[in-house]
This record gives C-alpha cells, structure tokens and sequence, in this order.
C-alpha cells in the first residue's frame, strides 16, 4: 500500500536500500578497504533518507541495510545521522505494543502540557500507519496521511507534537515500536476519535478490534478545536 492524503496516492514512492555486500557485525572495518566481505568502519558504511511526507513536518526515514544470506543488519537509529538532516532530537523513552490483525489504535497524542515527537517503526508484520494534522494555521489542518509500516520495508515515521497518530493492523499480528521525546504524562494524553467524519479516514479494516478507551474517548476534531489546540509552529527542515 502506498502513502496516500485522503485517500489519493502520494507524489513519492518509499523503498529500502539493500546493499548486496557482506557484514560482520561483531567487527569494525578500517576505512577504505571494500573487498567483498570488508566493509568500512559501520558509522561510515549506513545511511538513512530522510523524505518529507505530504504533511509539512512529518518525515519518512529510511535506514540502509545490509543483507546477506545469513539475514541482515541496520542501524534503526543514530542521533548523530537524524541531526545530519535538521533532526537533532533527544528521545527519553522507547514503548512498544502487540497487536492482532484488524486491530486500530488512535487517534493519540500528548498536549501543550508534555508534548512529544514520536519516531514510529513496526518491527513485526504489517501496519498502516495513519497521522492527522491538528495544527490551527496549517493549509492541512484537520488533513491524513497514511503510510504502510512493516518489519520487511523496515520504514520510520518522524511525527511532531502537533499531530494525532493511529495506526490498523494489516497482518496476523504486529509489534509497533516507537521512541519519544517526553515521557508518557497521563494528564497531557488525549485522543482523536478514530472514525470523526470531518477526518474521515477511509480505513483499509471494515470492522475494526477497539479498546473500550478509542471506541469512546475520543474527542471530534470540532471539539478539539474549540479547547486549546496546536498551533501552526515554525518547523524544521532536514538537509
């Protein structure tokens, strides 16, 4: 499934390089030597892309990997890379969540009081991973992406505070995995209802599994606009 806004397809199509080298991944390789089965030093031999998504401030990052016949190595995550490409962010706390198929979870997000980037990967089947705009100002406000995740494209979604995020299960089951910029508050949590009709999602799951907390605490986009939203903030760029 590719990216799409409101249902129509995205201008970039994502894939995940996948070098056909080989990689010991207990060892460090001196700089420049690059016969087959001698890679350089591992800092010097990964990358990631980072692709702005068609929400201004989301970002799809894609990091290198190495395959071989024995399986395949990648770095999920370096600061030293993101800030590389404008994203200097320092994570306090990494969650991590099982689902089964036809499962939906959302619309989440912490307000003004903890607000939180999240860095989302799925690391175990398929999920479509689903992020609204809630930035009063914003051309999109009020606007979707959605983005297919899985442990094969091994795909990250960089998602700022000011955006709801929610995601449905496409295979038996997935894990979701996903690093944050401030702890887990309580009294900061909010949600998005998964189904208001002026987001309008179009779901790929007809009849979706819900906790009994996103099947009736969610909030319409209405409502939220009329407490204390976001507003349009000055985003940062990657290089």
């Amino acid at each position: 499934m590719s990216p799409t806004m409101h249902g129509v397809r995205a201008a970039a199509a994502f894939s995940v390089s996948t070098p056909e080298l080989d990689h010991d991944d207990d060892r460090a390789f001196p700089p420049g030597n690059r016969s087959r089965g001698v890679l350089p030093a591992r800092a010097e031999a990964l990358d990631i892309r980072v692709t702005p998504a068609e929400l201004n401030g989301v970002f799809v990052i894609e990091p290198d990997v190495f395959r071989d016949d024995r399986g395949f190595f990648a770095e999920s995550y370096r600061r030293d890379k993101m800030a590389g490409h404008g994203l200097d962010l320092a994570f306090v706390q990494d969650n991590h969540s099982r689902s089964r198929k036809n499962v939906v979870r959302g619309f989440h997000f912490q307000d003004q009081r903890a607000p939180q980037y999240r860095l989302v990967r799925c690391t175990v089947g398929t999920v479509w991973d689903v992020v609204v705009d809630l930035r009063v100002g914003s051309p999109t406000l009020g606007q979707w992406i959605g983005v297919e995740l899985s442990a094969e494209n091994m795909r990250q979604l960089l998602i700022p505070p000011e955006f709801a995020h929610g995601f449905a299960v496409l295979s038996d089951v997935a894990e979701v995995q996903y690093k944050c910029t401030a702890h887990h508050s309580p009294a900061a949590e909010r949600a998005l209802a998964w189904n208001d009709p002026d987001v309008a999602v179009t779901w790929p799951i007809a009849d979706p599994i819900l906790s009994q907390k996103d099947r009736t605490a969610g909030m319409s986009l209405r409502d939220y606009l009329n407490g204390s939203p976001f507003r349009m903030p000055e985003l940062c760029v990657p290089a």
